[in-house]
């Protein structure tokens, strides 16, 4: 036998054929033809025989590397009957140390490769990649004799997974992660068919890391009930944003979620029925727990109806006993805590046939129950609750009023629509320690009590069920936070549209107001290449013409006496196309040296555009050039100067007046190279064009109307203007910010407020003087989106 504490891996025993730790349940047998690169094969496994094996080698960063041929015994004479598996670190030297021709190897949470090119000799054309970081699971079966014990033989089963801390987290990288919900929005509807939930973790590093998380299925989102749960999620994608790390779902996504409560039970929340959860783990929830208790800001107990006040934001757990929907954009839910309600409280009126519930419970609640109304993104998941579920009800604003024919005010509730804050609904299964303690609550309170008493601000049955066919609704919204923020001037005090039309510029005003509309409609439309030096605005040019520019700039081949200077090294081939195009690649070096390819600036003669976008993806800079008799000189200012990452940088063809390539080698002298698109432009003699947001909004509040436009490069909505057109991410994001800020279907009365500076300015021509206005020193509140 091996010993299991010398591996990575744990050895399980077969005794008598019979393993005493069969496969997952969850695992199911793949095809070896039905395998494809891009393709979910989570949960499944690939079995075969071992029919070849290489020797152990290390990779040129020590990694231990291991390859193995598999044969599908179960296929032979099919026309593609083997593949092979490319086993890495540890795994594979463990794996070298027992596997032998012959034995039967199962291999899961493994990562399909497509080869570059195609066999021809039985072999699939794709390979698996295999290692401990990625999840992946090995079981070998050997044959009789082979181990020390006559009736045993070795299992290599699944590795522990990695847990990445949030400080350690990478661009680009998919991890295993486990996080302290610091604040979160239940799951809403996005506007596709998905749904999206929104979480913020934190960990012991003391590193924020906030997640976006899509899917179909809304059981499948983390079940997180409040701040402080802990969560632990696997395979989610990690981006950088902005200059912060931001998750996203990737395929394969899992989560658990557990009470941070120091003390409770370690019980995983999921609707998954095959997941792992080892016992090692439960030391890391408690480890969590005890530093979440003294480190993060957990709220107390939830609101009780008994205790809420007017124009208050609070969290309500309760449990269900009637709805109704009211009006397109509007849905009632009628719920009770218990306790009652020390205000009179709004009944909204409903026919008696569109209210469902229990009629003699609804009758004998009447003076305990409340009418909470949900707006717009809530309303969907309003109408698919239970009667009797148990909910809680996030960020619900109480709202003091009066009916024209009532003396003595009263209390109404709302969930408006938006994300903002936190709104949202939460169904809690009946397993959940504080719907444990309302149901017991709920069973001792004395209705009989409450029926004697006689409330003053609950309408009897018959005005609750009443006909209100020729009633006007009266379904006004109360005045909500600001979905904006100022960031300067706070001193100013809010001036009023209509004072502001009527005043001379320049002045500078704060205001509340809404938003009517906006163009341009289609976002991907406000964004403009502006440039500082001469005020000029130009549209971001498309593709094709930079890819009409590279072809012409092919026809001039790369002059070879241009190549390998004191200052840069040079590569040329030419393709084995038609064409026969030649390249040339020029990496600039720093200390006479090549740099690591994430730090290297390179140029390139004679490539394609989708060339140079893969040239992108794995070196710092990429500049295009072509060859002339002395030196190498930029393509047309037509054409992007820079490409970094995603982002093709411009230059103004007024104001630049481009210098010789070789000053670039000013920054290869550097100490520490940058090659940050400002200082390359400087050196090249390039006016810089900077990507900006230019809208006009429509502001009304109820004195008037104004057009304000916004020209922003990231402050207002968080967002670089320059990622905006690659990012699709980032595309929905703005557009759901858009749709907080102004949604679409929406009457004015029930439009979100904007605090916002603006700035009047003069724009005189020959005849006449126009003022115009300005939005400035303002950004979209942190939690809208």
């Amino acid at each position: 036998m091996l010993d299991c504490a010398a591996m990575p891996v744990q050895l399980l025993k077969i005794i008598k054929g019979q393993s005493e730790a069969p496969l997952p349940s969850h695992l199911q047998k793949e095809n070896l033809q039905h395998l494809k690169e891009g393709c979910d094969h989570t949960n499944k496994y690939i079995q075969g025989v071992v029919t070849l094996s290489y020797p152990l080698t290390k990779l040129r960063d020590g990694t231990d590397f291991f390859k193995i041929v598999l044969q599908d015994s179960d296929n032979l004479f099919s026309q593609i009957n083997s593949i092979s598996v490319l086993i890495y670190g540890k795994m594979a030297e463990d794996c070298a140390k027992i596997i032998r021709r012959g034995e039967t190897f199962i291999v899961a949470g493994f990562k399909v490769i497509k080869l570059p090119t195609v066999r021809e000799d039985g072999r699939h054309g794709c390979h698996l990649e295999v290692s401990e970081e990625a999840g992946s699971a090995i079981y070998i079966y050997t044959t009789p004799g082979t181990t020390a014990a006559s009736e045993t033989a070795s299992v290599s089963v699944a590795p522990k997974y990695v847990y990445t801390p949030l400080n350690h987290l990478k661009d680009g990288t998919i991890v295993n992660l486990y996080g302290i919900v610091k604040f979160f929005k239940p799951p809403y509807v996005s506007k596709g068919t998905d749904y999206c939930s929104v979480v913020t973790l934190v960990d012991p590093s003391n590193v924020k890391l906030t997640c976006t998380l899509f899917n179909g299925n809304l059981d499948s989102l983390p079940k997180i009930y409040k701040v402080g749960d802990i969560v632990r999620f696997h395979r989610i994608k990690i981006r950088e944003y902005n200059g912060q790390m931001q998750g996203i779902t990737s395929a394969g996504f899992a989560s658990l979620t557990f009470d941070g409560t120091v003390g409770a039970p370690v019980v995983p929340r999921t609707s998954s029925k095959a997941y792992t959860f080892m016992d090692e783990e439960q030391k890391t929830i408690e480890e969590l727990r005890i530093w979440a208790a003294s480190n993060i800001s957990i709220p107390g107990p939830a609101a009780k109806l008994s205790g809420v006040q007017p124009m208050l934001f609070f969290d309500l757990t309760c449990q269900l006993v009637g709805k109704a929907k009211v009006d397109g954009s509007s849905f009632l839910l009628k719920v009770w805590d218990g306790t009652k309600c020390p205000y009179p409280t709004w009944k909204v009126p409903v026919e008696a046939k569109d209210l469902e519930g229990e009629k003699v419970l609804l009758h004998r609640l009447r003076n305990l129950a409340v009418d909470i109304l949900v707006y717009d993104n809530h309303v969907q998941l309003a109408e698919s609750l239970k009667i009797g579920s148990f909910l809680r009800i996030y960020s619900i604003h109480t709202k003091q009023a009066s009916a024209d024919n009532e003396d003595v005010s009263h209390i109404e509730f709302h969930l408006h629509g938006g994300t903002c804050y936190g709104r949202g609904i939460g169904v809690l299964p009946e397993s959940n320690p504080d719907v444990t303690e309302l149901k017991a609550f709920l069973e001792s309170v004395d209705l009989a009590d409450s029926q004697n008493m006689e409330n003053m601000c609950s309408m009897d049955l018959d005005s609750t069920f009443g006909n209100v066919t020729d009633l006007e609704l009266d379904l006004q919204r109360c005045q909500q936070l600001s979905v904006t923020v100022l960031t300067d001037h706070q001193d100013l005090s809010n001036t009023e549209l209509k004072t502001i039309t009527n005043s001379t510029a320049p002045q500078q005003y704060r205001i509340r107001a809404k938003l009517r509309t906006y163009k341009p409609q289609k976002l991907h439309q406000s964004v403009k290449l502006h440039c500082s030096k001469c005020n000029s605005l130009q549209e971001v040019p498309y593709g094709d013409d930079f890819d009409f520019i590279l072809h012409g700039s092919a026809n001039t081949a790369p002059n070879p006496e241009l190549h390998n200077t004191s200052w840069y090294e040079s590569v040329t081939w030419t393709t084995q196309d038609q064409k026969q195009r030649e390249i040339a690649i020029h990496f600039v070096k720093h200390d006479e040296m090549l740099q690591h390819p994430e730090d290297t600036l390179l140029m390139i003669e004679g490539g394609t555009l989708k060339e140079i976008w893969k040239l992108t993806k794995r070196f710092k800079c990429v500049i295009p050039v072509r060859s002339t008799e002395d030196d190498l000189e930029l393509l047309d200012l037509s054409a992007p100067f820079l490409l970094q990452g995603n982002v093709k940088y411009y230059g103004c063809k007024q104001c630049s007046t481009p210098k010789p390539i070789k000053n670039l080698s000013s920054i290869a002298a550097e100490q520490q190279p940058s090659w940050e698109p400002t200082e390359v432009a400087q050196v090249l003699g390039i006016e810089l064009l900077q990507y900006v947001f230019i809208m006009k909004f429509t502001l009304v509040d109820e004195t008037g109307a104004l057009n304000a436009y916004l020209f922003d490069y990231e402050k207002f909505f968080q967002i670089p203007a320059s990622e905006i057109l690659t990012n699709s991410f980032l595309q929905q994001k703005m557009q759901m910010t858009m749709n907080t800020l102004c949604p679409p279907g929406r009457k004015l009365g029930d439009l979100p407020w904007l605090e916002c500076f603006i700035r009047s300015y003069n724009v005189r021509d020959a005849t006449k003087n126009q003022v115009y206005y300005q939005i400035f020193d303002t950004t979209v509140a942190e939690d809208v989106v």
